[in-house]
């Protein structure tokens, strides 16, 4: 209830009962100081425009490529990971493949050679 008696949008005043209790409560007394300075801090960033200092557009752009650049680094590492693995996942599934094959050809062969 406190950040709403605070805000003049709102405008919620508090019930007579709480009212009483924040006039004797010192917590309370000092959370409804802080929502006050609260507001008045965000009220001020609204109408203050701060000079960024020379060359932060510069820095921030170089920062901003060198990290891009460190994970295009890292993303290549990790797709030759993936791309090896895969490999031999593949190599595997074909192996089992090839084996299971000829495991059915040569049952195959015995079933026409017992019916023969």
């Amino acid at each position: 209830m406190l950040p709403d008696t605070v805000d003049a949008t709102v405008g919620a005043p508090l019930p007579t009962d709480a009212q009483a209790h924040v006039e004797t409560c010192l917590r309370c007394q000092a959370e409804l100081a802080r929502y006050r300075r609260l507001l008045r801090a965000l009220q001020l960033l609204r109408t203050r425009y701060l000079e960024p200092a020379p060359g932060l557009l510069a820095q921030t752009l170089a920062s901003l490529e060198e990290a891009g650049e460190q994970r295009a680094v890292r993303s290549i590492v990790t797709g030759r990971r993936l791309a090896y693995a895969g490999a031999i996942g593949g190599a595997a599934v074909a192996a089992g493949a090839a084996a299971t094959a000829v495991i059915v050809a040569r049952s195959r062969r015995r079933g026409m050679q017992l019916a023969g």
